[in-house]
């Protein structure tokens, strides 16, 4: 294995733990605090861990070219799945929050998380696209991208929360959420596509 596909590796153990750890901490205050919009960015963490496993699993050594194309495709497809079942969650929950006028608490740990969240994930972007330009990895190039979706995501958690806390906005959360729905659902659809790339095969069998 190269340096470069141990880096890759690490950068994937530090998503799956980061992720975790998010994912658990969103999910529980979004339901004590009754946010909608925390709740779906809990449910993107987990997401993201299955994407950081699969990519564990495809930066292994000793894969053929053929063997990483089958393991990408399926990845792909599965975070896919996991994409619009997160988007048809959000659009539902939303919606009943919107008819029934629900406001949900003020979130200072969602708020504490989303922030973090918005300093650490660009940096983890660009360390996985350094590293899969250097492998020439598709399938880390994609992952990156997933992580970046999660950027775009905290900013949009980060700016409903916020509405919520100083004007009582009540109506910032869900629409907040839905925000989410749009770059959440082309994901899923691209992932579904299993589109990958050919010709980006690293050398040493590792993709």
């Amino acid at each position: 294995m190269t340096d470069f596909a141990r880096r890759g590796r690490q950068l994937e153990v530090f998503t799956i733990a980061y992720n975790s750890l998010e994912g658990l901490a969103s999910i529980v205050a979004g339901a004590f605090a009754g946010s909608i919009a925390l709740v779906g960015f809990g449910a993107d963490s987990v997401i993201e861990v299955i994407s950081g496993v699969t990519l564990l699993w495809r930066l292994r050594a000793g894969q053929t070219h053929e063997e990483s194309e089958r393991a990408e495709r399926l990845a792909l497809r599965i975070v896919g799945v996991c994409f619009l079942l997160l988007a048809v969650y959000v659009i539902v929950d939303s919606g009943k929050l919107l008819l029934r006028r629900e406001a949900p608490h003020e979130s200072i740990a969602g708020i504490f998380i989303a922030g973090l969240s918005v300093i650490v994930m660009p940096l983890l972007v660009r360390s996985k696209r350094r590293v899969a330009a250097e492998l020439r990895s598709e399938a880390l190039r994609a992952d990156a991208m997933q992580t970046q979706v999660c950027t775009y995501l905290s900013a949009i958690l980060l700016l409903g929360l916020g509405l919520n806390a100083l004007f009582g906005w009540w109506w910032a959360d869900p629409i907040a959420a839905l925000l989410m729905v749009p770059i959440v659902v082309k994901e899923g659809v691209e992932g579904l596509r299993g589109e990958t790339c050919d010709d980006c095969a690293p050398t040493g069998g590792v993709v």
